[in-house]
């Protein structure tokens, strides 16, 4: 049962309804902007009390049966009439559970920066994000001065919401229409993208539905029950209770897991370093970006086999294998328990020219291995065809190098994901070591080329093109294998630089994380275009 309430905020009368066993977690559902109000979302509150949680939804100011006008409205009041609310109705100090429907995605972020961990489950539903510079506007009319603000392109490029829902690591599930005419597909994207940073995160797709989703899921029982039961999966840990249940069972002489700290550096994968009892660390790799989670039973398994053929490899320091489970049997997501090794990643300028001798070496070795059963054939990661470059005749004549069969080649074992970024390193100067060579998932049989090219492809981006360029040298110089002659190598080349278009920037996104704040969209852009110029002079 719900009961109606009045609460007094600023001068308004908010109007609302509570609900439910206030011994649990409090369900707070928040409507969107326009006509919206708490009517809709009625029985989402309903199935939220029906699961043992507290239920509460209000109408914010100059929206349904509260005072006020919309005119007068702005994203810094609806964020404070939601915590008065959530203060007042919410029992103390339990978790919270928050539902944003489109505008109210900007007020959920601000009320996760607000209350911080006591957020274990996060719901957005076709969600907005906007540029601070809008925060404090009031909403006024359609030409006024907030309206001016979000319609300029790209504005809630840089919200601070994003940075938020990139640092959240409970349990977050997106709800997406199959069509929206109001919030750009780019603005999902980004959402989605920051809650995979270190989120328990599910995508939960409505192919038939559009952007009100308030009223799909007022309207449709068994969508909104299975978006509840999404939410409150595992929420007694934040939504991570299936996989740190697999991480202890996996454990020897009763060990313990003592701390747990995401690592920085992933771009398919969230990554933590789990600290045991007695002092040992491991790494726990989890696929939760959808592209990654669908193909994670391969991409895992893979991983694991690899890991298991070089252990005891001479002069391959990879990880040691302590269980998988790729395809999430028992863990949330399809989930990677490996040994942790020494060092870090350096993408720094310091010690540079022995760095990349280091990798060449390092690279040569691991062409060197010859397993028993040969892995998979490697896989293009673009084509002709998916490429999509810039105009203009460079980017036409590069498109056109590869629109042809792959050349031939003597294949060798290959890493597949060779860079800087997957490389950990100690010491400095004569000192300078490389202690761990990591994330196998990508492992295949194909041409030394190939992993001479994605590697200096990464140096052409994070150093500049004439590092990307001269990589090739260094590999030759420290014994590596035949690679092929100037047009069948710019093939390769060519083969790799071009999956970076059209932004370099958000495959270097990892690199920002480690520091390098320099690698804006404009300065990869720019590197990328001077490294293709430098291929085609240089080989073709």
């Amino acid at each position: 049962m719900l009961f109606d309430f009045t609460h007094n905020h600023d001068g308004e009368q908010l109007s609302g309804v509570y609900g439910g066993d206030p011994s649990g977690a409090t369900a707070v559902v928040l409507h969107g902007a326009g006509t919206s109000s708490k009517e809709r979302s009625l029985p989402l509150v309903r199935e939220f009390v029906a699961r043992g949680c507290r239920g509460v939804a209000f109408d914010f100011s100059g929206h349904g049966e509260s005072t006020g006008k919309i005119a007068e409205l702005s994203l810094r009041r609806r964020f404070e009439q939601a915590v008065s609310v959530i203060d007042a109705y919410a029992a103390p100090d339990r978790p919270l559970v928050l539902v944003g429907f489109s505008m109210s995605g900007q007020t959920v972020a601000d009320l996760v920066r607000h209350y911080g961990d006591r957020v274990a489950a996060l719901g957005l539903c076709a969600p907005a994000v906007y540029t601070a510079e809008a925060w404090d506007v009031a909403f006024g009319d359609a030409n006024g001065r907030f309206s001016g603000i979000i319609r300029q392109p790209d504005s809630w490029c840089g919200a601070p919401a994003l940075e938020v829902l990139e640092a959240y690591d409970g349990r977050a599930v997106l709800a997406v229409p199959g069509t929206d005419t109001v919030i750009p597909p780019s603005v999902t994207e980004a959402v989605e993208a920051a809650l995979t940073k270190r989120a328990q995160y599910t995508r939960f797709d409505l192919p038939d539905a559009q952007h009100q989703l308030g009223l799909w899921f007022r309207d449709r029982a068994e969508d909104r029950h299975e978006f509840v039961e999404a939410l409150l999966t595992g929420l007694e840990d934040r939504g991570w209770a299936a996989t740190r249940t697999w991480v202890a069972q996996q454990l020897a002489n009763g060990r313990s897991v003592t701390n747990s700290r995401p690592l920085s550096g992933g771009w398919s994968s969230q990554m933590r370093r789990l600290t045991l009892d007695d002092g040992t660390d491991l790494v726990q790799r989890t696929l939760v970006k959808p592209f990654f989670r669908h193909h994670g039973p391969g991409l895992l398994a893979r991983e694991a086999s690899v890991l298991a053929l070089l252990t005891g490899q001479e002069g391959i320091p990879a990880p040691g294998l302590v269980a998988v489970d790729a395809a999430a049997e028992h863990c949330d997501h399809p989930t990677l328990l490996m040994s942790a090794l020494p060092g870090r990643v350096r993408i720094d300028e310091d010690d540079l020219d022995r760095r990349l001798d280091l990798l060449a070496a390092q690279l040569v070795r691991i062409h060197g291995v010859v397993p028993a059963e040969k892995p998979r054939a490697y896989q293009a990661w673009t084509s002709p065809e998916r490429a999509r470059t810039p105009d203009g005749a460079l980017w036409e004549r590069a498109v056109e190098v590869i629109r042809r069969d792959p050349p031939p080649y003597e294949g060798c074992f290959l890493h597949r994901d060779f860079h800087p970024g997957n490389v950990l390193f100690t010491g400095a100067g004569s000192e300078l070591r490389i202690t761990g060579v990591v994330d196998w998932v990508e492992t295949s049989w194909g041409p030394a080329d190939l992993d001479v090219a994605h590697c200096s492809t990464a140096l052409a981006l994070l150093h500049g093109p004439a590092y990307g360029l001269d990589f090739r040298e260094r590999y030759e110089a420290q014994g590596g294998r035949g690679l092929a002659d100037d047009a069948d190598h710019l093939y390769w080349c060519l083969l790799d630089a071009l999956h970076y278009c059209p932004d370099a920037a958000k495959l270097a996104g990892p690199w920002r994380d480690l520091g390098r704040d320099d690698l804006t969209s404009p300065v990869m852009g720019e590197r990328l275009e001077a490294y293709v110029d430098g291929l085609l002079r240089r080989y073709g």
